[in-house]
């Protein structure tokens, strides 16, 4: 399989990312591409597919990148104290030098280091709204302030700096805010810890209320095709959850510590992570599993069938980048780019948009 690889300089030592035999083929065949983030190594990729056939990988540093939002023309990314909106400055059908978009960054919110994990954008306006881990709430970006919250846990006594439940994963419909995903219920700072095993609930945001408990970890919550979906992360298992029982029946195993989350068609696409040096991801049942399965964790993407359950096309990642967070699919894009930060070519990317016809344009001298 070829695989062209496009870097900022200096390039990313000792990095490796291979495929199934067949994944190009079916990112070409969906008519679209991924995104995906490390905030481990501060990286963002997009795996495409060349015109010519073959996969595509391109990288920009972000610093602590990790929330993705795809939003039409435009790709959110949360990073250590920014969320930042990148937009589409290509036009459908154009090309250059094999790519057919490239993603801008247009503007930025600063929020602090609130520790943002999910993201979404919600079908009333174009500014996301957020998982705002630090403060175990949901929010949206603001104009004056770091952020405006929007709502918290029931479980949650107040607002407060202090990571209690580590409130990490947003689903949204067409509506909205609909669930959430947290690591426990505690209501002390940094409490979530001592309740990874078995802690961890999926909260129902309109009704105020847990509607599933006892996971281990939970992480992506997703609402696809009138089905929630779930990353129970600590065993390894995805799934679905009723939300009238809040009982989770498993789809597929993941071989890895699985974060992210999106679907093209029938099939979904999950992050994978190997576990930390440190113990937040040590003593839960995934290592179990992975050992009576005689696996061994792995850092990557899988391609699961929602059909079946059956993993039908991988992408593993090996050297510096460790863990993924997250993960969004670019629809009708098949080869994207990004301008980033580290050189000097955002400098040099000026758009220039239509003339102004409001009625306080300033007239245009001599013409």
């Amino acid at each position: 399989m070829q695989v062209d690889t496009v870097t900022e300089a200096p390039p990313t030592p000792h990095l490796n990312i291979s495929a199934s035999r067949q994944f190009s083929d079916w990112l070409a065949a969906s008519g679209g591409s991924l995104a995906f983030s490390t905030y481990q190594a501060g990286k963002l990729f997009f795996l495409g597919t060349r015109p010519g056939g073959g996969l595509a990988v391109f990288e920009r540093t972000l610093e602590r990148c990790m929330g993705l939002a795809a939003h039409g023309r435009s790709l959110y990314v949360s990073t250590l104290y920014q969320i930042w909106r990148f937009e589409n400055a290509m036009t459908p059908g154009q090309r250059q030098d094999g790519f057919d978009a490239c993603y801008v960054p247009q503007m930025s919110w600063v929020t602090g280091d609130l520790d943002v994990h999910d993201m979404a954008v919600v079908p009333e306006s174009d500014a996301p709204v957020f998982v705002n881990t630090l403060f175990g709430c949901l929010a949206r970006v603001s104009a004056a302030d770091s952020f405006r919250p929007v709502w918290q846990p029931p479980f949650l006594s107040r607002l407060a700096a202090e990571d209690r439940c580590h409130l990490n994963g947003l689903a949204v419909d067409g509506d909205g805010p609909a669930y959430v995903t947290a690591v426990s219920e505690s209501d002390v700072a940094d409490g979530w810890r001592d309740h990874r095993v078995d802690g961890g609930v999926v909260v129902d945001v309109r009704g105020n209320r847990v509607i599933a408990r006892g996971l281990s970890m939970p992480h992506s919550p997703r609402l696809y095709r009138g089905r929630l979906y779930v990353l129970n992360s600590g065993t390894g298992a995805f799934g679905t959850i009723a939300p009238e029982t809040g009982a989770f029946t498993p789809i597929a195993f993941c071989p890895g510590y699985a974060r992210g989350l999106t679907f093209i068609g029938g099939h979904a696409v999950i992050g994978l992570s190997l576990p930390r040096d440190s113990g937040t991801f040590q003593g839960l049942p995934l290592e179990a599993a992975l050992t009576q399965r005689k696996a061994a964790p792995r850092c990557g993407l899988i391609v699961v069938d929602l059909a079946s359950g059956d993993i039908v096309h991988w992408v593993r990642i090996e050297g510096v980048v460790s863990e993924l967070y997250d993960v969004t699919a670019l629809p009708g894009v098949q080869n994207p780019s990004l301008v980033g930060f580290k050189s000097d070519e955002v400098r040099r990317v000026i758009r220039v948009g239509d003339w102004d016809k409001g009625e306080d344009t300033v007239p245009r001298a001599g013409l």
